[in-house]
């Protein structure tokens, strides 16, 4: 997932795509602003198509208005982020049950390893944030489950930003990647037990590091 998928190439839209990877990457930050008329005299329009934009973000869970102040980047409570972050490991944990009982799709696996390698390449946590949800969201298709897709991706963009806060901390990408090799072998071995306690191990942790190098410095 390289940016939001909006239907078409409106200029709203492209705005929209614009501020959600200021968001997702933590350079707007929660509590801050978003001025209309920067982002309307950086693409040469009125302020109507911002408008337009960031009433998609809201939609998104990116961006919330409030009375007498406008548009702002929505933060999350500590208690919000955990709920965020324990829904992410059931329905994860779901899947993998689900993937246990009918099998590993090997397309999926193909892109999950495709994924991986680019991961590999990234330092920025922002754009390893967004390989990341992508590699994670072959899981999600694996599992066969419309239910388990669609409750996940109401989550998404919400999630990205709370992850890309523990990407952001020395050292969690390489461990990261180390861990996303390891589910691949086991999965490609077919020892999906096994697959499924690391990944739980592996999101449990990211839990952890936001508790311990995140959340306590607030």
């Amino acid at each position: 997932m390289a940016s939001l998928d909006f239907s078409n190439n409106a200029l709203s839209n492209r705005i929209a795509d614009h501020i959600s990877q200021q968001i997702i990457s933590g350079e707007l930050k929660p509590g801050e602003k978003i001025v209309e008329n920067f982002y309307a005299e950086e693409y040469g329009t009125s302020r109507a198509p911002v408008r337009e934009s960031i009433f998609l973000l809201s939609i998104y869970g990116l961006v919330e208005r409030i009375p007498r102040k406008g548009a702002i980047v929505k933060g999350y409570t500590e208690s919000e982020i955990y709920d965020l972050l324990e829904i992410r490991i059931n329905l994860e944990s779901l899947a993998m049950k689900r993937i246990i009982e009918r099998g590993v799709n090997g397309n999926e696996l193909d892109e999950m390893k495709a994924i991986l390698h680019k991961m590999k390449d990234k330092k920025d946590s922002g754009e390893y944030t967004k390989l990341n949800h992508s590699f994670h969201m072959c899981l999600l298709r694996m599992s066969d489950s419309e239910i388990i897709n669609s409750t996940y991706n109401r989550l998404e963009y919400p999630l990205l930003t709370v992850q890309n806060l523990s990407f952001s901390l020395e050292g969690n990408i390489d461990k990261s990647i180390q861990e996303h090799e390891r589910l691949v072998e086991l999965m490609e071995e077919n020892r999906l037990e096994e697959a499924s306690r690391l990944l739980n191990t592996h999101n449990q942790d990211v839990i952890e590091s936001i508790r311990n190098h995140v959340l306590k410095k607030k």
